[in-house]
């Protein structure tokens, strides 16, 4: 066992396009051992790829370069490892640069490289066999234009293993940026299913930056100040697994129970088997307790056998999209603006016709600030709104008659229309994910550090307990209703985190205190959770008991449109769908609200 005892990670970046203060902030206030940058997402993969099909040279996050390049001075004098998967769909040409720039500077960091995750050479043999999506079992794309392995951690820590001081990878699971140097600090091996579980969830927490800190917490009255210098998340983690969430000392933002439990529970399924390459984890017995000013204590988690395949993501335009918005005023504003989006439909669809185009093959309204995501559940009564409408066709040609048309409207349908300045709306190819699982003996995997070159293994299948699956409406408890009672919002009894899976959705939901947990079983059913979004989902909806965080997953099918690039909503990823939830009328015990144990403010939003 190595002799080290803490391990202090710092999570600077959530997504291409994160605040440059976090890496900074870290460096020089966080007294970490890691920087871990964490700039992929599956809209962020469909962006490269466009990318390096229009410039090979292109294709990485070209933040992380000139990012490494003003921080070399301080991650060389502080021996800080920088870990990221800025390397997007052409990790050789960002660590190229990134040794151009060290090399400019005089700065001597070994720069490792994590490949193997790119696939897309394998397409003609992935769709011989027949490999289908995951979850819709479409057939594989024709003409993809990535295909990237989710690689875990153990090549990470292997380059490590090898004397890099900066690691860049391709596509990984986002919680391998931390879960890599815990291996080689600790020298877990691939059977410590438990700690291997923990240092991914210490990875899960801090991948999303200042998330786990107060910046999209429910309750954001309660951080107070300074969200112009947000504390960006520092895990300090130990050899058996467990850690302390903190943040720099002087920082802004919050670290509680409450802002690092929506983080766990953020973009998960069945919190008894969250599937990473590297572990199986169950973080149902999961707990997070409050040790200090800003210090959470996490632990509880478990880990089981690896999986043998490695879940692939794959991108490929089909068709076109145009969006195209504009602000209205005026009384009745939610209704002229609906008018004119159908009017406009019908409008473009009879010149489309009349060219000899086919219809649309899909189309989306939404009148933003009319409350269109709560669907019959929206109350707002408002003069001023915008218009969104979206568009998908299989013929950009076709859809140019929708962008040429659109701001007719502002003379020939309706009196208050205005905001068009920025010109016609553009047309661009729509991009699908395609979801699909291969052999992990198929992947071949390659570190490359200094001037060596090594290939890695495929990971061994042992034997092992295998997880038992929570399932949906576990029985426990749950509370009668009340006689003597009062609506409130479910707010005021829980907080919770949404994000997404694909098209999948999920809204954890947490509550405020145990005394509340029985009812909200008894409320919150998944028919419940499914007829309050009924004009989003089209699957199922399970959900997932999670005691040690008091509180449930909702997973939700075919809810978003398509998800990520591909869906025409303006929540694309379901990121509102929680604070949609949090709406959510609960009949409670007036006892409740006389004891106290309800805050009036979050009551009283249900009459706002």
């Amino acid at each position: 066992m190595n002799s080290k005892q803490l391990v202090r990670i710092g999570g600077g970046a959530g997504f291409w396009g994160d605040s440059a203060e976090g890496p900074r902030q870290l460096v020089e206030q966080g007294d970490i051992d890691y920087l871990m940058l964490d700039y992929l997402a599956e809209i962020t993969m469909s962006i490269l790829s466009r990318l390096k099909r229009k410039d090979p040279a292109l294709g990485f996050a070209t933040d992380f370069p000139e990012l490494v390049a003003a921080l070399a001075p301080a991650i060389k004098a502080k021996g800080i490892k920088v870990i990221t998967n800025a390397g997007g769909v052409n990790p050789q040409a960002c660590k190229a640069e990134v040794e151009k720039r060290l090399k400019a500077q005089g700065i001597d960091l070994t720069v490792g490289l994590v490949t193997g995750d790119d696939l897309l050479p394998n397409a003609e043999a992935l769709r011989a066999e027949g490999v289908p999506e995951m979850f819709s079992g479409d057939a594989f794309p024709e003409k993809p234009w990535s295909i990237n392995a989710y690689l875990g951690a153990f090549p990470i820590a292997a380059a490590l293993d090898a004397g890099a001081d900066i690691v860049i990878t391709g596509r990984c699971v986002d919680s391998a940026l931390a879960l890599g140097p815990l291996i080689h600090e600790f020298q877990w091996s691939e059977q410590d299913y438990d700690k291997l579980a923990g240092g991914s969830l210490a990875g899960h927490v801090i991948e999303c930056g200042t998330q786990a800190t107060g910046g999209v917490s429910t309750d954001w009255h309660l951080v107070a100040g300074d969200w112009d210098r947000m504390g960006f998340p520092i895990a300090e983690c130990r050899p058996d697994g467990s850690f302390v969430l903190t943040k720099p000392v002087g920082t802004g933002g919050l670290v509680t129970p409450a802002t690092v439990s929506e983080q766990i529970v953020y973009e998960i399924g069945d919190p008894a088997a969250y599937v990473l390459p590297d572990v199986v984890c169950d973080f149902r017995d999961v707990t997070a307790v409050q040790v200090g000013e800003d210090r959470v204590e996490v632990v509880g988690a478990r880990g089981y056998q690896a999986p043998s395949d490695y879940k692939v993501s794959a991108t490929y335009q089909d068709g076109f999209r145009c969006t195209g918005t504009m602000l209205l005023g005026g009384i009745d504003a939610v209704l002229k603006a609906r008018r004119i989006g159908e009017a406009l439909l019908a409008r473009t669809r009879r010149l489309m016709a009349e060219a000899g185009y086919g219809d649309y093959r899909r189309t989306d309204i939404e009148v933003l600030g009319g409350e269109s995501n709560w669907g019959s559940n929206a109350r707002a009564k408002t003069r001023e709104v915008v218009l969104k409408i979206a568009l998908h066709h299989d013929d950009k040609r076709a859809i140019e008659f929708f962008a040429r048309e659109v701001f007719a409207s502002a003379t020939s349908m309706a009196q208050g229309i205005t905001g068009f300045a920025g010109g016609r709306p553009a047309i661009t190819p729509l991009v699908r994910l395609f979801s699909c699982l291969v052999p992990k003996d198929s992947v071949a995997i390659a570190v490359e550090v200094a001037d060596k070159s090594m290939r890695l293994r495929t990971q061994p299948t042992h034997a092992n307990k295998q997880v038992a699956r929570s399932g949906s409406e576990r029985s426990a408890p749950v509370a009668n209703a009340p006689i003597d009672s009062v609506t409130v919002p479910l707010i005021a009894l829980a907080y919770g985190r949404s994000g997404d899976k694909g098209n999948h959705a999920n809204i954890g939901v947490l509550s405020r205190r145990a005394e509340f947990l029985p009812l909200l079983r008894g409320v919150l059913t998944s028919d419940a959770v499914q007829s309050y979004f009924r004009h989003f989902v089209q699957g199922a909806v399970t959900r997932y008991e999670l005691p040690g965080l008091m509180g449930f997953n909702f997973l939700m099918h075919d809810a978003l449109g398509g998800g990520g690039v591909a869906s025409l909503r303006y929540d694309p990823q379901g990121k509102m769908l929680a604070q949609v939830l949090m709406s959510f009328p609960v009949q409670v015990p007036r006892e409740w609200l006389v004891d106290g144990w309800l805050d009036t403010s979050l009551v009283n939003t249900a009459s706002k």
